[in-house]
């Protein structure tokens, strides 16, 4: 069996996000900065924090958007969801202007305000979220339908992904970013389902307790088969992909009926794939397949990497000494 490990651990050190891991954090502290240095957010209780795939250290390269939840502990009930948007808009458009185009940078969307950091290249979405009645979960702006809120948990995810990656040995998240990868390289760019949809399908495979291995290779086919069961059940019988953090609901998404079954076509050929990569005793072999199923990473550049010996077309390379030979070229007399 071809395991690749050292080809694996690059790869994900290829699609490890590079700047983004300071300039996300910035961006963020310069709204957070902003929306806190306003009067009446402040009587709100205002208090954003840092969730989305960044903050579960789950993004890969590279980061194009920020989130980040703006708590605001004692918000009227009065205060409907667009009153705080069109506040939000208000201080976020007074502090950071328009870029050189002269665009605003601060767009207002359905249930967030968008921060154009050009400089960084990067976006930040600040979304408001009042206290859910449970007291222990949050509310946020309903897409789509104004002045209406949904229940939302992001710092829960957040937590329950740490301690699934606790639970084994620290590959959940690793495997959490190839499958996100693999999605990447499957789907056309902008495709739905997109990559929560894909982390938490991983989550609920690593849950089920079908997910094992004892290196990335292996959690890898192994989640990747139990991901592609899941969108396969989602697609053809319609059972829902379940919310870890709030229990009974699940998650929603868009995506069309063509979306959905080229997902669902490609992840269960992917599936198929990465077993026989695995199994495969060849590693030009193995590797080329595995080199299809990542693709190229933010940077356009090749994430699976050839094994020492092979050429990019998976052949083993000549080598310039041949089985039974009476000699041997001569080497470059260095001797330590």
């Amino acid at each position: 069996m071809a395991h690749l490990i050292q080809q694996f651990k690059e790869a994900l050190s290829s699609i490890e996000p590079g700047d983004d891991k300071e300039n996300a954090p910035e961006a963020h502290q310069l709204v957070r900065q902003a929306l806190s240095a306003d009067a009446k957010l402040a009587e709100y209780g205002v208090d954003p924090v840092l969730i989305g795939s960044y903050k579960r250290s789950v993004s890969i390269k590279r980061v194009k958007d920020v989130d980040v939840l703006v708590r605001m502990q004692k918000l009227p009930g009065d205060v409907t969801s667009k009153d705080i948007l069109d506040h939000f808009f208000k201080v976020l458009h007074a502090e950071f202007g328009v870029d050189a185009q002269g665009r605003r940078r601060t767009v207002r969307q359905d249930r967030s305000l968008k921060i154009a950091f050009p400089e960084y290249d990067l976006d930040v979405d600040a979304v408001p979220a009042r206290p859910h009645w449970d007291g222990t979960t949050w509310e946020i702006p309903q897409k789509g339908e104004e002045d209406k809120w949904v229940q939302t948990n992001p710092e829960g995810l957040t937590s329950l992904s740490s301690e699934m990656n606790a639970g084994h040995n620290g590959y959940y998240v690793p495997t959490v970013k190839l499958l996100r990868q693999t999605r990447r390289a499957l789907l056309r760019s902008g495709a739905k389902p997109g990559g929560f949809f894909i982390e938490v399908a991983t989550y609920q495979a690593f849950k089920s307790g079908l997910v094992s291995g004892t290196d990335h290779a292996e959690y890898y086919v192994s989640a990747l088969e139990e991901v592609a069961k899941i969108i396969n059940n989602f697609v053809v019988y319609g059972i829902g992909l379940k919310d870890p953090t709030l229990p009974g609901k699940a998650i929603s998404i868009r995506a069309t009926e063509d979306e959905l079954e080229t997902a669902r076509r490609r992840f269960a050929d992917a599936a198929i794939s990465a077993r026989a990569a695995l199994e495969e005793e060849d590693m030009g072999k193995s590797a080329l397949s595995f080199q299809k199923l990542f693709g190229k990473n933010g940077n356009d550049e090749t994430v699976f990497k050839m094994p020492p010996g092979f050429n990019e077309d998976g052949s083993k390379r000549a080598t310039a000494i041949s089985a039974g030979a009476r000699t041997v070229p001569a080497g470059p007399r260095t001797f330590g």
